[in-house]
Parts: C-alpha cells; structure tokens; sequence
C-alpha cells in the first residue's frame, strides 16, 4: 500500500488523474501537444515491454504486476508545466485484469523519461481520489475518506455544455447512419447550441422509447468529415418518481439480449430468498446481488448489454450490470427499463470524457426507482445512494433497446444508441466518436 501522498505543484489549477485534464504552460514556453504525450508514454511502455520479454513491468502497493497496453486515455493526457506531463494508461495483466496506471513523465517530445507511476484503478475500481488544497496544488485522498464530489456523485443540479462529435470512416458504396439526439425531459432541460452535419439529414422518432434520432446517408465526399453537436444542459439529481399512468408491457417483456425467465427467474427466486416482503426489498436482493457476484471489467467481449453474457462470465461494463439486473426484475415481475447516455465528472470543469454510461430503473410501491449498479460496485460507499438515486451531473441520450425507428438498419431493431450506428453496405462499420464538456461555474 502506498502510504506517501505525491503531491503536485502546478503554475495554476490542474487536475490530473484518469477523471482530470487541464493543461499548463509558462507564456514562452512551446505547448507540448497531447499527440506528443501520447507518443512518449506509448514510447516508453514498448521499450520497456520489449526489454522484459514482452510484457511491461509495474511494482506497486506490494505486488509485481507484468502487464501489457490496452489503450492510453487521450482525453486526460495533460501538460503540467514546461517539460512535465501527465499520461494514463490501461493495461491488462496475465489474468485479464485491467489496471488503470498513472503515469508522469518529464522531457521534450521524442525524449521523455517516466518519473513516477501508480497504479490507480482495478477494473474500474479506484484504489484512491484525487483532491485540490488551497495552494492549488492536488494531492492523493484514500477512498475511504473521499467526498461524494470526488466519487463522482454531484447533488442537487449542475448544468454544463456537452460535445458529441463523430468522425466518419472512408467510406466506399452506400452507408446510412443513426445518432442520438438528447431531448429535454423532466430531469434534464436540453439546448442544442450547434448541429454541424455536413449533408442533409431527417430526425427520427422512436415512437416506443420517445427517442429522437438523427440519421444521414453520408457517400464517399463526406469520408473523414465530422459530425459534431453541442448542447447546453441543465440537469438535476433524480430519486424515486410517482407514476401512475398504466404500465408499459415492454417493461416486463424481454429483448434480444436481455431475456426473461428461464435461468433467470431461477437466480432471481434464490436472490430474493428471506427477502420477499416487498417489491422494494426483492429489487434490492437483485442489486445487491448483481454487486456481490459481478465484476466491473472491460474485457472481453463487453459492452453488448448482453445478460446471457454477463450470467456466464460474470463481469463486463455498465451494460451487463444493468441488463443482468433488468432481465432478473422482469423475470420476477418488477417492471425495470435501462437508458444511456454519459457521465459528467464531478472534480474537473472541462476536458475529454471517457466514453458512455448506462444505468436503469425498477418499479416498485408507485414509483420508478433509479438505480446505477456499475458504480455502485466500483465504490461501495455509496451503494446505498445509487439505490434509488442518479447524480446530477449526466446526460442521457436515449431510452430502452431494440429501438424501431424508420429506415431501419439492415440488423434490425437498435440494440440500444449512445455511440453511432453506422452501415456501409449493409454492414456495420466504426466511427471515432469522443465527448468532451466545459462547465462556466461550479456545479451547486
């Protein structure tokens, strides 16, 4: 266990972890550019990967750990100061674990040197917080004695701009895509600031969830062009909500990748064994369960919302946890819905996101219950905040799965929408989607 706290001294306010990213630099200093950092810390871990037999060497908090490159976090590499830098990087030891390792480094582009590295997270789970003192400078905090703020939970409301941009692939023969488009609701008032799209294109309506989608048939002129949204939102905590309208069907029915009865109803009936005096404490059951018996891991094949997938393996990101536990309530007649969008951070006020976030709700005694199970498990301490609540700072980009919406793509029915889905030639092909967010004050 590390006991020393590194404790960074900057020229002015920076966060630099996996979850900060601002940037520093005297007046006459040339600006190292992010792609320069990228490269040295990439540099860096395959000299030393290829000086130890093919995997790159980390000792710390007691262990040795042999491990090789996953990715590097673009969006939070950082310039600290002239000749000193920030880089994170995810790499995966010999039994698939993922460890999400900071490092920092000192020197010019194409001459840096790592002079410090920790390791940060395992499978998602933080082994410390990062927190700013009154000097402006930041130093390691313990989990265990970390504000919500620094868990990533902000209270009450926050408001922010939210940038999703798409950059599309070459694109050879006929290609159609589809792009969630975030709509105000009750929780969250939304304002498109700007919409740059570079040909013509229709908003659909997912009549079923209420998603409205943006869809284009971009052709060969428009390869490597982007796509870019920006919104301003204003977003507030959500707790349970009364509802009394009738009860969708959809809610208790089952998708293509989150089935209902069978194995599940069976895990579910053993789940909520002495635990059957409401709806309320057999849904709690099932949370409690997903936390006990998954593991937060991006490894694999992950990200699918796939609960036949999840029951076997047992881990995955957000979208197992969530469609595990759904496919468990309906399974035992508690209605749950899933929705995704992304998760603001909570430390920082502006920077690179680290992709899309998931979450559900269940209900129970009249009212909807939201629960985030995935972050439940990363930090246990606010377990009981996540069950029944969603922080303010996110934005969700559409509801449900197997999205119908007209044209439809040649797949059929949307698995679920929060990165592009784009087909060229009837097949499914990739984009490079970021999100980024600035905040104008701090959030209340």
């Amino acid at each position: 266990m590390i006991k020393r706290i590194f404790t960074i001294v900057i020229l002015i306010s920076v966060f630099v972890s996996c979850n900060k990213n601002k940037e520093v630099n005297g007046p006459t200093t040339k600006k190292v550019s992010i792609a320069e950092i990228e490269s040295g810390i990439k540099s860096f871990i395959e000299k030393k990967t290829e000086e130890n037999n093919g995997f790159f060497e980390v000792s710390d908090r007691g262990h040795d750990f042999r491990m090789k490159l996953v990715r590097v976090h673009t969006e939070y590499l950082s310039n600290l100061g002239p000749k000193r830098h920030f880089a994170c990087v995810d790499l995966a030891d010999e039994s698939g674990d993922v460890y999400d390792v900071d490092f920092f480094l000192d020197g010019e582009p194409g001459n840096m040197n790592v002079t410090e590295t920790s390791v940060h997270k395992l499978n998602g789970k933080p082994y410390y917080a990062w927190k700013q003192k009154p000097d402006k400078t930041w130093n390691r905090v313990p989990v265990k004695e970390a504000s919500t703020r620094l868990l990533g939970v902000i209270e009450g409301s926050d408001s922010f701009e939210f940038h999703y941009r798409v950059e599309l692939p070459e694109i050879k023969g006929t290609a159609k895509l589809w792009i969630p488009i975030a709509s105000t609701d009750e929780y969250q008032q939304v304002e498109i600031i700007e919409m740059k799209v570079p040909i013509e294109y229709k908003l659909l309506n997912d009549k079923e969830n209420n998603n409205t989608i943006l869809y284009l048939e971009p052709g060969a002129s428009q390869s490597q062009k982007t796509i870019e949204i920006s919104y301003n939102v204003m977003r507030k905590e959500k707790g349970p909500v009364a509802e009394g309208a009738p009860m969708n069907k959809a809610y208790l029915a089952d998708n293509r990748l989150m089935p209902v009865g069978g194995r599940f109803e069976t895990i579910a009936n053993e789940a909520i064994v002495g635990r059957t005096g409401s709806e309320l404490m057999k849904a709690r059951a099932l949370y409690d369960y997903i936390i006990d018996n998954m593991r937060y891991m991006k490894y694999g094949n992950y990200g699918n919302g796939d609960s036949n997938y999840a029951c076997d393996v047992r881990t995955g990101n957000c979208t197992e946890f969530h469609s595990f536990f759904i496919s468990l309530a309906r399974s035992i007649g508690i209605p749950a819905r899933f929705a995704v969008g992304a998760s603001i951070p909570s430390e920082r006020n502006e920077g690179g996101i680290d992709g899309y976030h998931c979450w559900a709700e269940f209900y129970a005694e009249g009212k909807w219950w939201p629960v985030d199970i995935s972050e439940a498990n990363k930090y246990t301490a606010l377990a009981t905040y996540y069950f029944g609540h969603h922080p303010a700072n996110r934005i969700e980009f559409s509801k449900g799965r197997d999205l119908i919406v007209e044209p439809i793509p040649s797949t059929g029915p949307i698995n679920f929408l929060a990165y592009p889905l784009l087909e060229i030639n009837g097949k499914a092909a990739s984009t490079k989607t970021t999100f980024a967010f600035s905040r104008a004050t701090k959030p209340s």
